[in-house]
């Protein structure tokens, strides 16, 4: 079973609060996902989204003094409150409003990789894998998270996440 969570950046004012409208929305988007990565404007991370916050966690033993939060806002976020019916077409949805959105993008600019990753790396590298696959895949996450933040927060954008089973 692939699990993913979606992020797609939109104008907060395009935003609908209303969890039927938002759900078909990213499901449009998810469905134009290939499209819309190519386009900048959505990122996912399959499966191992704990692990990834398990690195950025990493900043909280670097940098204990710090004023910001090493949590990345992409866990973040407003939940879009839906009815719990168990239907797969109302996934897991939330906002993240444009300040949150600028926080994320300082974040992942600032923090470095390399220091994370040998924080981190024995959490990260699971039984029998190539620690060098493994530590790529992260940095290839990590500059995707980069890079679409940034340009989200560089548009003033809000991001809504969602979670596909």
């Amino acid at each position: 079973m692939s699990i993913h969570m979606h992020m797609r950046a939109v104008a907060e004012s395009e935003i609908r609060d209303d969890h039927t409208w938002l759900a078909a929305f990213m499901w449009e988007a998810w469905e134009n996902h290939p499209a819309e990565y190519a386009a900048g404007i959505a990122e996912s991370i399959d499966k191992v989204w704990g692990s990834v916050n398990d690195l950025y966690a990493a900043a909280d033993v670097l940098d204990a003094d710090a004023d910001d939060s090493w949590e990345l806002p992409i866990y973040g976020g407003r939940p879009v409150a839906h009815s719990a019916d168990g239907d797969p077409s109302n996934p897991p949805l939330g906002i993240l409003e444009p300040p949150g959105v600028s926080q994320a993008a300082g974040f992942l600019a600032r923090v470095s990789f390399d220091e994370l990753w040998n924080v981190a790396r024995a959490k990260l590298v699971w039984a029998r894998r190539d620690e060098a696959q493994v530590r790529q895949e992260f940095l290839d996450c990590h500059r995707g998270l980069q890079g679409f933040y940034g340009r989200a927060a560089a548009a003033g954008h809000a991001v809504v996440s969602a979670v596909w089973a």
